[in-house]
């Protein structure tokens, strides 16, 4: 059994225990939120008794084993490292950092304390992108990887008021490239590695952070175009190119319906039975590492995450964004 605590008390933490509790060794144990009454409110709807306000006390319980950071980005590294260096293991939403100079401490703090640190992000560790993973030989050699993630969002009228929430606030290392750009960049990463050369491009909103924005990555034979947006909406699936054909992918940041098209106009379906409640195999990987003694995970890897910021580090520099944490 791995005794769980959650920092934050918003939507994708019900996502994730909801995910979570279909593992029979996930059991949730504490509760973190700023406010006692957040922190009970949100405690009472699971069954858990234990609470905490105060990140240090959390760190240093014996109630929990694991923290699942449900945090904005700025604050999971300093949270991060907080858990770490009291041995507890953790799971960080993603982006897990704000830059990679973060993301350098949290690897070390890591290392030094022989805890388990990985990214959530649960596109790489389901079925569906697994099976991506086992037949990309099908189509022959690589020519072009196509990732496409354009949502609009809720919050973006908010913003057309005159507020500005975490999601467009560059306080909370946030903007489209962090919170949906990264779903197309990091299975570009598990898939054909880090690229030779970034170029990126993107609309600026007045806040200081990418409303929309696009990549292109060059490879030695191949390359890949990113689109990501959360002040527009698109349809399109994503694709891989291959010399024999195609794979395409209904959705990149969680892929429900994968084929292979054939040059030859033969289609061939790859799709797996998944579980609706998606997050449950981010929790299953990350439960896996610390029951058997792994300090990574294969598809999310540390060296993954250190080249997904890289890139995203690059792209920002290019489009210029820039957050406070970067100084």
């Amino acid at each position: 059994m791995v005794r769980f605590g959650v920092v934050g008390t918003n939507w994708i933490t019900e996502a994730f225990i909801k995910g979570a509790s279909h593992h029979m060794d996930f059991k949730l144990a504490a509760v973190y939120s700023r406010t006692e009454e957040r922190a009970a409110k949100f405690a009472d709807k699971f069954g858990v008794e234990t609470i905490f306000t105060d990140l240090e006390a959390m760190a240093k319980s014996d109630a929990i084993d694991a923290v699942y950071l449900a945090s904005p980005n700025s604050l999971h590294a300093s949270q991060a490292i907080i858990f770490m260096k009291n041995g507890k293991h953790v799971l960080s939403e993603k982006a897990i950092a704000s830059n990679s100079h973060e993301l350098g401490d949290m690897i070390k703090t890591a290392k030094d304390n022989q805890v388990v640190l990985m990214e959530a992000l649960k596109s790489t560790l389901m079925p569906n992108f697994k099976a991506v993973q086992e037949n990309l030989d099908k189509i022959g050699p690589i020519r072009r990887y196509f990732a496409s993630y354009c949502q609009y969002s809720s919050r973006y009228d908010k913003y057309k008021e005159g507020i500005v929430l975490n999601a467009f606030n560059p306080q909370f290392s946030a903007g489209s490239l962090m919170d949906i750009g990264i779903y197309c960049i990091y299975p570009l990463i598990v898939l054909f590695g880090e690229p030779r050369s970034v170029q990126a491009n993107g609309y600026i909103l007045e806040s200081g952070v990418d409303g929309e924005g696009s990549l292109l990555l060059k490879y030695d034979e191949m390359d890949a175009v990113i689109l990501f947006s959360k002040i527009t909406d698109s349809t399109l699936p994503s694709e891989i190119h291959g010399e024999n054909g195609n794979i395409r992918i209904d959705k990149i940041s969680s892929p429900e319906k994968v084929e292979i098209f054939y040059r030859d106009g033969r289609r061939e379906d790859l799709a797996r039975k998944q579980l609706a409640d998606q997050m449950f195999y981010e929790a299953e990987e990350f439960i896996a590492l610390i029951q058997q003694g792994k300090m990574e995970s294969k598809n999310n890897s540390l060296e993954n995450s250190r080249i997904t910021m890289k890139i995203l580090d690059e792209a920002r520099h290019q489009m210029g964004v820039k957050f406070p944490s970067d100084h």
